[in-house]
């Protein structure tokens, strides 16, 4: 190569930006506020830079800034591991061991600054984490306090929990416990993603090893709860909230996880209870805590504080807003109809039959509990679902519908149907779901012959007098079809195309 050629390389080379260009430029971006292009810039730098600890340390500390704590700590632990001397990146991993809870860590990541920088610019903030750790070190217990290792292995493990993977969470739980055989948090995270599996056994039997080797532990007894609610074995759930009635815990996270249990279960009153007398000692909680003492609340009576905490929560977890319990309950649904017993709706949705699932997903549009229930990793496995099943879930959950062929219509058409005698019957009682049983297993046979539902008013009118004429004497044509303004011979047209749905037993 001529000398020509190689001048023209090098200018080349010169204009290919590396990882201290986007650096400066990140700087540069976060000096004149304008933090959504410092975070690309920083994030194109450790992309370009990976091996360059203040790069990372700069990029740690502007996710800390944007409140992504748990992947501040991933990036600061990284750049430590890169330089342990660089005394800024040991206070900035005590401030955000000290963001994540992880105290005792953030104390000594703290102490390591001062021993290294007496004088340095941040000995004073090192100072104030030092103290702050000091004086709440005092109300916490020990299994509330994980080194950081421990903590972010089983922060790790609860994304995989909440995310649906529970495979990926047993396998980071199973090697906590065994390097760590008395940290009890990670056994009681372990139960449950046993029980979400399946493994219900394994799951009773890890929390019985855990209460035989941590007496009282309230955190697996409020477990064994959980389970004994979701196996409806309702001789144990009651002897087990029998004894969580009588424990009056002090830590706040035995508060939270006491009061937490009791709303999933049903203890409302008791959950409010426990739950407010966090927020009345000046306890700020998490976006979970708001959406149980909202819950709570609402279930208990006491609407107004219900909306005042779901605010909160919406403050916290922006995207939660639209779900509160109570938006789709009809102003004269009453909080012992059929929409919000969970029990009820629980049965349906998980019944063999596929009518009564369809009821159940109808029902859970109409019900305070639908986002509990929606959310639950378990209840719904959507991948089992019909496509009418599908589309009874998607009107629940306020989709909008697209009209592309014939069959959509009918749907829709059906729907209409529903909601028809949905109003007519609202708040559902025990006449109510029966009606309702009976209609949608007209409707899954009509749905599944490609009928058409030409005549919501008309289907409602036949479906209502069907079941009343069934059941009472005195039933005439002339009323019912006058109460839904048809005609008596459009009713008895489809009363006979109904009829045709009925399930046929053989004599």
């Amino acid at each position: 190569m001529d000398k020509k050629h190689r001048n023209i390389d090098k200018k080349v080379i010169s204009f290919i930006p590396d990882g201290e260009f986007y650096y400066q430029k990140g700087i540069k971006a976060m000096q004149r506020e304008r933090f959504d292009d410092a975070h690309k810039y920083l994030q194109r730098a450790v992309e370009l830079s990976p091996n360059d600890p203040l790069i990372l340390m700069q990029y740690g500390i502007l996710i800390m800034e944007e409140g992504l704590f748990e992947e501040a700590y991933e990036i600061l632990a990284t750049a430590h591991g890169l330089d342990p001397e660089e005394e800024d990146i040991i206070f900035y991993l005590a401030e955000v061991h000290a963001h994540l809870g992880l105290l005792r860590d953030a104390k000594i990541y703290a102490e390591k600054y001062i021993a290294l920088a007496p004088d340095g610019p941040l000995a004073d903030d090192s100072m104030e984490i030092i103290d702050f750790a000091e004086q709440e070190e005092a109300f916490f217990v020990d299994e509330e306090m994980p080194d950081g290792e421990v903590y972010f292995l089983q922060e790790k493990a609860r994304r995989y929990m909440e995310a649906g993977t529970f495979d990926e969470a047993i396998e980071i739980l199973e090697a906590i416990i065994t390097d760590y055989p008395d940290f009890w948090a990670a056994y009681n995270n372990l139960a449950l993603a046993y029980f979400y599996v399946g493994k219900i056994d394994l799951a009773k039997e890890l929390l019985f090893e855990v209460l035989d080797k941590n007496k009282g532990n309230l955190h697996a007894l409020c477990n064994l709860a959980v389970f004994y609610y979701y196996e409806k074995d309702k001789e144990e759930l009651d002897s087990m909230l029998e004894l969580l009635m009588k424990i009056k815990p002090y830590q706040f996270v035995h508060r939270y996880k006491l009061g937490a249990t009791f709303a999933l279960v049903g203890k409302h009153e008791e959950a409010y209870g426990w739950l407010r007398s966090l927020q009345k000692r000046g306890f700020e909680g998490d976006a979970g805590y708001y959406f149980w003492l909202a819950h709570s609340a609402y279930f208990s009576g006491r609407e107004q504080a219900a909306k005042e905490s779901y605010e909160k929560l919406v403050e916290l977890d922006p995207s939660k807003a639209g779900f509160e319990p109570w938006k789709d309950v009809h102003s004269e649904t009453k909080p012992e109809s059929y929409e919000q017993d969970r029990e009820f709706l629980l049965s349906k949705i998980t019944n063999k039959y596929r009518s009564e699932r369809l009821l159940g997903f109808y029902l859970l549009g109409k019900s305070a509990h639908k986002q509990e229930i929606v959310s639950h990793p378990t209840y719904i496995d959507l991948e089992k679902l019909s496509v009418i099943e599908q589309l009874f879930l998607a009107h629940s959950l306020d989709y909008e519908f697209t009209m592309e062929n014939e069959f959509d219509h009918s749907f829709m058409r059906a729907l209409e149907t529903t909601e028809l005698l949905y109003d007519k019957y609202k708040p559902l009682e025990r006449q109510g779901t029966h009606l309702f049983q009976m209609w949608f297993t007209l409707c899954e046979v009509g749905l599944i012959r490609s009928y058409h539902f030409r005549n919501p008013s008309a289907l409602a009118a036949a479906a209502d007098y069907m079941f009343q004429s069934s059941r009472y004497k005195g039933v005439t044509k002339t009323a019912i079809a006058r109460n839904y303004g048809i005609a008596v011979a459009t009713l008895t047209k489809y009363v006979n195309d109904l009829i045709e749905f009925l399930p046929q037993f053989n004599a």
